[in-house]
């Protein structure tokens, strides 16, 4: 098996190839090859379309009697997938392609043809000229005619299309002039319409912040204002003020105080009204109690005081309402003075 793969196998000493017998096989003799359809055929039996690339198994012969520059042109066998009847097509290695034979038609041949058509009429003119050189200048004469009136239909095709069309090509460019210098007009007036928008909408803005601040700064100096106004308890102590002002402003909240005081509750009326509450207890020689006009006497001191305060129409008014309430506030004196002789 290691030998299967070599490529200098061994000859012995003693050996003669002309010894070696040869087999006798005709030179038209069949090879079975796998290929591919060379060009699109349809089938002349059947009509069955067979594509360019499709594969078939076909026989391979050498053609007899037929060379091209020394070069073999061999011949294939193949069947249509329909109906297998036999197509043949050959090599053509003059135009380096493949030639039907027979069995089917190809397709795409019309350009092809008119290429091979094209070329022999000018070989045929190329073989007379070389022979005859009164046909090379009939060729030349004919040629020059025929490129005049070429020139000459070209130039009346010109002058039809100008006259059906009358077109004038000055006012068109001055029209696409005119549209170009408008558009860059537009966008210019654009550009400055944005600019000018932009810069507006910044100033407002820092009008917006500079407002803003100073009403802050407003807010902040009103703040401090009242701070400053509002005095605290402890001002009066602090402050550098003269002695008589911080007394007059002490009486003067004092005398808030009171009036709303006697607003809720009342002012004692007078001298009168406490007079029925005290009561003067008998003399007694061994014991002397104090008695309690001292106790209500400065009560009765500082009503006074406070009913020379108050304005004349709160003292008109208020000593009549209180008789009412002097009268039973009497009866609760008695009352609690006998309890007091009754335990002595």
């Amino acid at each position: 098996m290691s030998e299967r793969k070599v490529l200098n196998k061994y000859y012995p000493p003693d050996f003669d190839p002309s010894k070696i017998p040869k087999l006798k096989l005709p030179k038209d003799r069949q090879y079975v090859v796998r290929l591919m359809a060379p060009f699109n055929m349809r089938c002349k039996t059947c009509g069955e379309y067979i594509y360019k690339g499709k594969k078939f198994n076909a026989r391979k012969e050498t053609v007899m009697n037929e060379l091209y520059m020394g070069l073999p042109i061999f011949r294939f066998y193949i069947k249509c997938t329909r109906c297998l009847a036999e197509i043949t097509f050959k090599t053509d290695p003059e135009n380096t392609d493949y030639a039907m034979e027979h069995g089917a038609t190809r397709n795409f041949q019309a350009e092809k043809l008119i290429e091979e058509e094209e070329k022999r009429i000018v070989q045929e003119r190329e073989d007379e000229e070389l022979n005859n050189p009164m046909k090379v200048l009939e060729n030349r004469t004919k040629d020059s005619k025929l490129e005049m009136e070429v020139l000459e239909n070209l130039q009346e095709l010109k002058e039809l299309n100008q006259r059906q069309a009358q077109v004038d090509f000055e006012s068109m460019i001055d029209r696409y002039r005119d549209l170009e210098r408008r558009e860059r007009e537009r966008e210019k007036e654009e550009d400055e319409r944005e600019t000018k928008e932009m810069l507006d909408r910044v100033l407002v803005k820092r009008i917006r912040d500079s407002d803003s601040d100073s009403e802050k700064e407003e807010e902040s100096s009103s703040s401090q204002s009242n701070k400053s106004s509002t005095d605290k308890p402890t001002d009066i102590l602090t402050t550098d003020k003269p002695i008589e002002t911080q007394g007059a402003t002490a009486s003067a909240v004092k005398r808030a105080k009171t009036e709303s005081w006697e607003r809720s509750v009342g002012t004692l009326g007078g001298v009168k009204a406490l007079g029925s509450l005290v009561v003067r207890k008998k003399p007694t020689a061994a014991v002397s109690k104090p008695s309690p006009v001292v106790a209500t006497a400065a009560p009765s001191s500082q009503t006074d005081s406070e009913a020379s305060k108050t304005p004349e129409s709160t003292k008109a008014s208020k000593p009549i309402t209180m008789q009412n309430g002097a009268s039973s506030l009497s009866l609760l004196g008695a009352y609690s003075d006998s309890d007091s002789n009754d335990s002595e």
